[in-house]
């Protein structure tokens, strides 16, 4: 028979055509023919040009070849032989591409991306260049080497492809790139230009006019890069790279993240069989949250599964619940997770692997410059350089927030490794204790701005706003600090943070406040300390009540903190645990007990000043003299203390100043409603509502525009009502307003209904009890009793 045509493959193509025709692996196809595994893979790509006869003979068996078949296959096999030279790849043909993904799972918007860049390519001058960037095993090449396959047909002269190694210690340099692609594009040895300007000019003539797809898979940088840039019109050049290219001229980037949870969840499915993770949902989204929702470690998770069909998956999740071992859990035969991220660790420069490894130590989700340069030691101009080397090898996120930055799950967890391995632990626990103090120390003296007698304060922050962004960006980490003291022992600081958090909170409701005061009651009985104890107690019944709606746990820790003040004669504390009890009374409903507690409270409030005791529990005797029914008495109150307040204005920061007065109109508009006075209390309330919103508190806002709404409906004004409930209800979106949510449903409900509007009013309503169910209080079941009986 004659040589090899032009038009027909050669051994190593057929061989390969033949083994994925018969669904194959290289390994099993050794197994079964007793040729090894890297003989196959040299065979396939060409490196050798033909088996030995017996060799021949046993992979034709081991692939089931009959009749003309095996006699073309053996035919081909001594025409390799034969040759003196191994035969040139042909243009047209798809050198090695990557193999396709057949259950790629979660691209669908990258995949239509690259879709459209074949088509743009066809008449853009120049072509397409697109680049697949992110973090190591989240699925670049899979993406890519899924679409070449599938765009293969609009490619009529070739799709090629080579692995660059860009995180090899010597990655492929683009002469022998180029060398490698002018074979493939039929140019002889012999004819390869020696320069790689001469190459490169070679390529991409040989291009030009031609409809070609080049993949260039895991590159290095942008000068390994260029020389192998088609420019051509008609090409299309995809680059996979764990580095973010900034320095290439042109192109277009897809950048790749974590798959979603469910995507994660539905990739283990696909690996293991839909009826077993029908079998244990929840524990399949469990595996896919702790492999970060990462599709390499997703896949070795499903693997290890697939390769053992006794286990369960809750088997498999409770290995890797433990992050001491997780990442050594991650693996299947040759896959490992921390092998990926080890070849972009290599990469780095010895201080950016430093700075790698210590941001390990900070805690929270995120963090910002400043105190990644406490964490490191290093000067915040130096950190921000290594920081973006690390953001640019996708070894760090930077955040949505400019400035901010964090970790993959797992990559944290190789960085930590990374760092228990390679430093001191007497200096590990140093760093760590260093960033903790730094976090709760900058945290305290934040908050010193609060305090409603904090004109100014002399260090740490130039005024109240700076010091309030400062806690806001800062909370997970400072909260997550917090944690760590109370772990490590260190009472004072965990009692200290948590009484300095008092004024704060009330501007922040939505942090943890009911964990922050409980580990700090817990930390001040532990020390001994009984009046920090009697305060924090009096924190958490407030937290409690005010936060998550437990008013029975609010009752009961003020009740302590009453019972503790009074045993070791604390006045102060004794004070306010009446003055919570006062209100925490009356919102179950027992005013009257309510008015027992104020009463004695409000009479010796003076000792506590005005801003920051005296003031509040005045307006709280007047919130509870509403209650039982003398709002003529509660209206005087708060006149009272609206005038103390233009009285002492000058003893109280700004910010309390506007605070309060928008709490006092709010508390007048309640007492001119319960009188009757449903004009006047409407317009108390648009008072209190415009002063929260210039206060900057949104949520005090839509709480006065539910209040402003109500008194509109009572006093028949329907059109005034509505716009004020629709305001409120567009403010309350966050889940910690969902019982203010659901009264603006409520009264929402009520006005279209006396409005004419049964449809909406039916939808309302029943969106109202959803929630009422969602809150779970007393006053919520009320609530949705009286919506079910009324119809409103």
């Amino acid at each position: 028979m004659n040589e090899t045509s032009a038009d027909e493959p050669t051994f190593g193509e057929l061989l390969l055509e033949l083994r994925r025709g018969a669904g194959l692996t290289q390994a099993e196809l050794a197994e079964a023919s007793g040729v090894s595994v890297r003989a196959l893979s040299d065979l396939e790509r060409g490196r050798a040009r033909a088996a030995q006869r017996r060799s021949t003979e046993a992979l034709a068996g081991a692939l089931g070849l009959r009749g003309e078949e095996r006699v073309t296959f053996l035919d081909r096999a001594r025409q390799g032989r034969l040759r003196g030279a191994r035969p040139a790849p042909r243009p047209g043909m798809v050198a090695m591409l990557p193999t396709a993904v057949p259950d790629l799972v979660g691209r669908t918007a990258e995949l239509d991306r690259l879709r459209a860049a074949a088509v743009d390519a066809a008449g853009t001058p120049g072509g397409v260049v697109v680049s697949v960037v992110g973090h190591p095993g989240v699925g670049k090449t899979a993406l890519a080497a899924t679409a070449a396959h599938e765009l293969r047909g609009e490619f009529p002269d070739g799709c090629f492809s080579i692995d660059l190694r860009g995180m090899d210690d010597k990655p492929v340099t683009p002469r022998a790139a180029l060398d490698i692609l002018l074979r493939a594009l039929g140019v002889p040895v012999q004819r390869t230009p020696l320069s790689v300007v001469e190459q490169t000019t070679l390529f991409r003539s040989l291009l030009s006019g031609r409809r070609t797809m080049i993949l260039l898979d895991n590159a290095a940088d942008e000068t390994q890069l260029r020389p192998l840039l088609a420019r051509t019109t008609g090409c299309l050049t995809v680059i996979t790279c764990r580095r973010a290219l900034a320095g290439l001229e042109s192109g277009r980037w897809i950048w790749l993240t974590a798959l979603s949870r469910g995507d994660a969840a539905s990739l283990v499915g696909t690996i293991i069989g839909d009826e077993r993770v029908r079998a244990e949902p929840e524990g399949a989204a469990e595996l896919a949250e702790l492999c970060g929702n990462l599709p390499l470690a997703v896949r070795i998770a499903g693997n290890r599964l697939a390769s053992r069909p006794h286990w369960t998956i809750s088997h498999l999740v409770s290995l890797l619940r433990d992050e001491g071992t997780r990442l050594a859990a991650l693996s299947a035969g040759d896959l490992r997770v921390r092998s990926a991220f080890e070849m972009s660790h290599r990469r780095l420069t010895g201080e950016a692997r430093l700075v790698f490894q210590r941001l390990a130590v900070i805690p929270g989700p995120d963090f910002g410059v400043e105190v990644a340069a406490v964490a490191t030691g290093l000067p915040e101009v130096a950190v921000r350089r290594y920081i973006d080397e690390l953001v640019d090898a996708n070894l760090l996120q930077a955040s949505a927030e400019d400035g901010r930055y964090s970790y993959h799950d797992l990559i944290r967890l190789f960085a930590r490794e990374r760092l228990e391995a390679e430093e001191d632990p007497d200096d590990l626990a140093k760093v760590r204790r260093t960033v903790v103090s730094h976090l709760l120390d900058s945290a305290m003296v934040a908050a010193e701005w609060f305090h409603p007698e904090a004109v100014s304060v002399s260090r740490g922050f130039g005024s109240r706003e700076e010091a309030g962004r400062w806690l806001d960006r800062e909370a997970s980490g400072w909260l997550a600090a917090h944690g760590i003291a109370a772990r490590l022992g260190d009472r004072h600081r965990v009692v200290d943070l948590a009484e300095a958090m008092h004024w704060y909170s009330d501007v922040r409701q939505q942090q943890p406040w009911d964990e922050v005061f409980t580990l700090g009651a817990h930390a001040a009985r532990e020390l001994g300390d009984r009046h920090a104890e009697a305060k924090l107690l009096n924190f958490v019944g407030w937290a409690r009540y005010m936060c998550l709606q437990d008013i029975e746990g609010g009752l009961a820790a003020h009740e302590e903190a009453l019972a503790l003040a009074r045993e070791i004669g604390d006045r102060r504390e004794e004070t306010w645990a009446l003055g919570y009890l006062g209100a925490v009374l009356m919102r179950l409903g027992r005013p009257e007990e309510a008015l027992e507690h104020i009463r004695p409270a409000a009479a010796v409030s003076a000792e506590l000043g005005f801003w920051a005791g005296q003031g509040p529990i005045r307006n709280a005797l007047g919130q509870v003299l509403g209650a039982v029914g003398r709002p003529e008495e509660a209206l005087a109150v708060h006149r009272e203390v609206l005038a103390d307040t233009e009285l002492r204005r000058a003893e109280a920061n700004p910010n309390t100043y506007l605070f309060f007065r928008s709490l006092i109109f709010r508390l007048i508009g309640m007492d001119l409603g319960a009188m009757g006075e449903w004009p006047e209390a409407a317009r108390a309330h648009r008072t209190a509502r415009s002063l929260f919103a210039e206060a900057g508190d949104p949520r005090g806002a839509a709480g006065s525009a539910l209040d402003e709404g109500r008194a509109w409906r009572a006093a028949g004004e329907h059109a005034r009502a509505l716009d004020c409930l629709r305001a409120a209800l567009s403010a309350l979106t966050e889940p910690f307003t969902r019982w203010q949510r659901a009264q603006t449903l409520a009264e929402l409900a009520c006005v279209l209904e006396l409005s004419g509007s049964r449809a909406a009013a039916r939808e309302h309503r029943h969106d109202a009890i959803i929630l009422c169910g969602q809150v779970g209080t007393d006053a919520a079941e009320r609530l949705a009793a009286e919506l079910t009986r009324s119809g409103y």
